[in-house]
């Protein structure tokens, strides 16, 4: 029996990443209010957020400092034109940002979610190769299995077929590399130990191609919507030093790895160097507001600072860009990181996690592997751990452990196979056990009801 508001959101709301017709069997769950580590239904029913509401939430919902930030920026000002004119919030920002991006990122575009700032940086490498002296860098490299968002250009570089297949006649396609596949590695090798022995994909095409590529794309360190997919820090090192050997730029695609979730403020310096483009968001303005940042390097600023009447100007805008309220989120953010020594505690929770997650899970004959760096956790379900096969993606197995994790109050929404955890940074201990507990009991509950039926 639909509610009210259930009743209104059907009849209405085409949901994102979503078919609609499972909301028939699975109604939209509408949420009332929120605190700390729950989410609140209409029923009163609490929900315990262990993918952090799409990886954004970093310190809990309703979080009384960022509130409290919110309310004194509203009496001030809301949103102004970032054309020609400025605001405190922002110059703050920008001023707490270069304090902690990779060193050499030493100015920022504002824009106003994840893929558009793909989408800005795409371009940004395109016209700075074209005002440069090099018109033939033309094309984008990036891994099999990425993402990088769902717009028309992010699409090009990404390569999740779920997300892509269908708009290939409308995608500008870029060189796609087989890059890091861990869980599968050809080369019997773990991310732990290994030198990126795989790299030699990426490094022929590069050497092939190096005159007409104009940038590489990457997520450091995590391959989020492929899975999960965690590899080598050494993969990075030899693709910066090959970079900028041909003059290639190197975007960190740090939307959903940065701003600690790998365990440092981004997952660039696990490999210890710097992209010459970073583009963030999600975490940045912790599940409040819908903002992005691009921050590149003095070098590329300096291919489009001239005359007007030169026609180099990066002619690419956001209404929203630079919004005070997005900005004075942002900058408490940043306070927060510094003032609460938040990365020892997302180390201290992630040793606490990986412990608790292995001791749980190293019987299940189910659990392929369980991997973490950082806050990010993540396990391969599979039909055969020896075999390591996978379940048929029509039984949609991960969908259907989510479905029964919600009735035990959590939420643990799936990639496919994979199940993972990114948790709000304030978890705490007695909630992290609970979080693997329901898992546990909701994998085995899907088993007993697979082999049953």
């Amino acid at each position: 029996m639909l509610s009210k508001l259930q009743e209104i959101d059907m009849k209405y709301i085409f949901h994102p990443c979503s078919q609609m017709k499972d909301y028939e069997k699975l109604p939209p769950i509408v949420i009332k209010k929120a605190e700390g580590m729950y989410l609140e239904d209409e029923n009163g029913k609490k929900y315990l957020d262990c993918v952090s509401s799409w990886w954004v939430n970093l310190f809990g919902h309703c979080n009384k400092r960022i509130n409290k930030a919110i309310k004194e920026q509203i009496d001030k000002v809301e949103h102004v034109i970032f054309v020609n004119f400025s605001h405190e919030a922002a110059i703050e920002l920008v001023q707490e940002l270069v304090k902690v991006v990779p060193k050499g990122i030493e100015k920022f575009l504002f824009a106003d979610n994840g893929s558009s700032s793909i989408e800005m940086a795409l371009k940004l490498s395109f016209q700075y190769h074209q005002q440069t002296g090099n018109p033939k860098k033309r094309k984008f490299i990036s891994l099999k299995n990425a993402y990088h968002g769902e717009t028309i250009g992010a699409l090009g570089v990404g390569d999740v077929d779920l997300f892509t297949s269908l708009y290939k006649p409308l995608i500008k396609e870029g060189i796609k590399a087989k890059g890091p596949d861990c869980f599968y590695c050809p080369y019997q090798k773990n991310f732990d130990y290994c030198e990126a022995e795989c790299f030699e994909n990426m490094e022929k095409i590069i050497k092939d191609n190096h005159k007409e590529i104009a940038c590489v794309i990457i997520e450091p360190m995590v391959q989020g919507a492929a899975g999960m997919k965690i590899y080598s820090s050494v993969y990075i090192k030899k693709l910066r030093e090959i970079t900028k050997k041909y003059n290639i730029h190197l975007i960190a695609d740090e939307i959903a790895v940065g701003f600690g979730r790998t365990g440092k403020m981004f997952a660039m310096e696990h490999a210890g160097v710097s992209p010459d483009m970073i583009c963030m968001a999600k975490g940045l303005s912790a599940g409040y507001y819908p903002m992005s940042i691009i921050g590149i390097t003095q070098n590329i600023y300096e291919a489009f600072y001239c005359d007007y009447l030169e026609g180099k100007s990066f002619l690419h805008s956001h209404t929203y860009s630079g919004n005070p309220l997005g900005c004075r989120i942002a900058v408490e953010v940043l306070k927060i990181f510094e003032e609460e020594n938040v990365l020892e505690t997302v180390r201290k929770k992630g040793e606490y996690l990986r412990k608790k997650a292995i001791e749980l899970f190293k019987d299940n004959k189910n659990i392929g592997e369980y991997r973490q760096l950082g806050f990010i956790g993540a396990m391969e379900f599979v039909k055969d751990k020896d075999t390591k096969e996978l379940f048929d993606s029509k039984e949609r197995a991960g969908y259907e452990i989510y479905k029964i994790a919600l009735k035990k109050g959590a939420i643990l929404r799936p990639l496919g196979n994979i199940i993972y955890f990114m948790p709000p940074y304030t978890i705490t201990e007695e909630e992290i056990d609970k979080m693997l507990l329901i898992c546990k009991e909701s994998i085995e509950e899907y088993l007993k009801n697979r082999n049953t039926n």
